[in-house]
């Protein structure tokens, strides 16, 4: 298939119209009319993530969180981003980043599903007409009511992690859960006016945090890796089934932190 051929049949369902106005996604390296056979997949354009696809002789990459975000006035090998660039375009690798238009039409679902979400709401609409309604997180009902220390628990297995923080009293009762993958501090608000008794995100400071609590919010932290890597398995799903004869490869599930 050709690059352009990938993007419109991901287009059709995540559109980039969906997307936050202050993200950037789409193609942002490359030639849309190449020919590709294999595509590498992860959740960032790293060094170690396009050393691999390089290894792997991908073609294409597509990743969850965009490696240019801001407007660059140069591409040179002075910064990691530049070094990055440049050596995408020696090795012929088309890029392509689908970040919020993905959070809202295919991650706030997924994330929900891991918990078993029942009786799922938007927790903040984000695009709304007369044929549908679409936002970033989802708040739902577990299956039975539990502790917030077995909510913890069930959090950090249906993630697969290696830990999760937790603020609030570990003997109160929940049900209620909000979730938003990555970084969800500023829907708070959103979390409290759903009555929600605990929300489940990524980079919960302090302040956030126990702020939360006070009123009455407990959080559960599975950081922003760790509630996002899972877009490489199911974004795999996805491209194994376009009519093309195309490879999929993904970066293996690495933490990028270690609880000592």
């Amino acid at each position: 298939m050709k690059c352009k051929e990938i993007i419109e049949s991901l287009e059709q369902k995540y559109a980039p119209d969906f997307a936050e106005s202050w993200d950037n996604v789409g193609l942002l390296v490359g030639d849309k009319e190449k020919e590709v056979h294999k595509i590498f997949l992860a959740l960032d354009v790293t060094d170690e993530s396009l050393e691999m696809a390089i290894k792997e002789q991908a073609d294409m990459i597509i990743t969850h969180h965009p490696l240019i975000f801001s407007a660059m006035k140069k591409v040179t090998t002075d910064n990691f981003i530049g070094r990055r660039i440049i050596k995408m375009i020696q090795h012929d690798i088309s890029y392509y980043a689908m970040h919020t238009n993905f959070d809202i039409i295919g991650m706030a679902d997924l994330s929900a599903d891991f918990l078993n979400l029942k009786d799922r709401e938007i927790l903040e609409v984000t695009y709304s007409d007369a044929n549908r309604t679409e936002g970033l997180g989802r708040v739902g009902n577990l299956a039975q009511k539990m502790s917030l220390k077995e909510c913890a628990d069930f959090v950090k297995t249906q993630l697969k992690l290696p830990s999760v923080t937790v603020y609030g009293d570990l003997e109160k009762e929940v049900q209620k859960v909000a979730v938003c993958t990555g970084s969800g501090k500023s829907l708070i608000k959103e979390v409290l006016k759903h009555q929600a008794d605990v929300y489940v995100t990524g980079d919960a400071d302090y302040h956030f945090a126990i702020d939360a609590v006070a009123q009455d919010v407990c959080i559960i932290d599975a950081g922003h890796y760790g509630t996002e890597y899972i877009f490489m398995d199911y974004m795999e799903k996805e491209l194994q089934a376009l009519e093309g004869e195309l490879e999929i490869k993904k970066m293996q599930v690495v933490h990028p932190f270690k609880v000592l």
